[in-house]
């Protein structure tokens, strides 16, 4: 019988700490709870969320503001685009495992036969995942916050828009048809290297049509604006399918660029922390 093939870390030593006691202590420091935000809450429960995917010491205090507010659950689907362009346009892994210095986590190949009976665009291919980063660097944050689960790992390449909603409606079947819950990863950074204020404030329209559930509109604003967000086909994917599976809102949880690290103000990628609930937001 053949061994079950295990994805290796691509970038640990770069993006995070190599080593797993450091890197264990960095993420409990960006999953530790901030100062207190006011007095609005949500009806509903998390259905998915937008996650910034860049070295840890630029992003993962963004990351981690999401992450801290996710309930743990057995299962979660992770979206991510296909920088290096290799492999299929739309390639899954959800066979084997995945390893980081914190441990192995299996892959969920029935949620991936799931969204591959709906959205037949999709195709098992772990050599779109081999060298990319943008998957790699949530799964730290899960392991700690969670600990044991699974997950499906999507990359996203050069696709149209309704490759994109196919997706998303394959997706959303698969999440309803699950045993258990499982909530909606899409990682992706905002604009790129750009001054700070343009990028701050192409960011706020793009962020406004996905606090907006408009994927449509973020898909148009970007093309409009000439907004560099790379992981747009993961949030496209994941509004498409967080709509399908009754979301009526969504919270912008945190907002930075690189340049609140570096200092350098000249040339910024732009992050975002949000979450889409199923209920309508609440003021208390």
């Amino acid at each position: 019988m053949q061994a079950p093939l295990v994805r290796r870390p691509a970038v640990a030593g770069r993006f995070y700490p190599a080593a797993a006691e450091t890197l264990s202590h960095d993420l409990d420091e960006y999953l530790a709870p901030g100062p207190q935000v006011p007095a609005v809450g949500q009806a509903g429960a998390p259905i998915g969320c937008v996650v910034p995917h860049a070295g840890y010491m630029y992003s993962g205090h963004v990351a981690g503001a999401v992450y801290r507010q996710l309930p743990p659950l057995p299962s979660y689907i992770i979206l991510g685009p296909n920088h290096f362009g290799r492999g299929a346009p739309l390639a899954m892994m959800s066979r084997g495992a995945w390893r980081t210095p914190l441990g192995q986590v299996p892959l969920d190949r029935e949620l991936g036969d799931a969204v591959r009976q709906s959205c037949h665009l999709l195709m098992e291919d772990p050599d779109a995942h081999q060298t990319e980063h943008s998957l790699e660097v949530q799964v730290p944050f899960l392991q700690r916050r969670v600990g044991q689960f699974r997950m499906l790992a999507i990359a996203i390449g050069s696709v149209g828009y309704a490759a994109l909603e196919s997706l998303g409606h394959g997706v959303a079947s698969a999440v309803k048809e699950a045993e258990g819950p499982v909530l909606i990863v899409a990682s992706s950074d905002m604009n790129h290297y750009e001054p700070d204020g343009i990028t701050r404030e192409k960011d706020h329209k793009a962020i406004e049509r996905i606090l907006a559930l408009d994927p449509d509109g973020l898909y148009a604003v970007l093309g409009r604006e000439g907004i560099s967000m790379c992981g747009y086909g993961p949030a496209i994917t994941m509004l498409t399918a967080a709509l399908e599976l009754g979301a009526e809102s969504a919270r912008l949880v945190k907002y930075a660029t690189s340049a609140d690290t570096s200092g350098d103000r000249s040339a910024v990628v732009g992050y975002a922390g949000i979450i889409v609930y199923s209920g309508k937001e609440v003021t208390q």
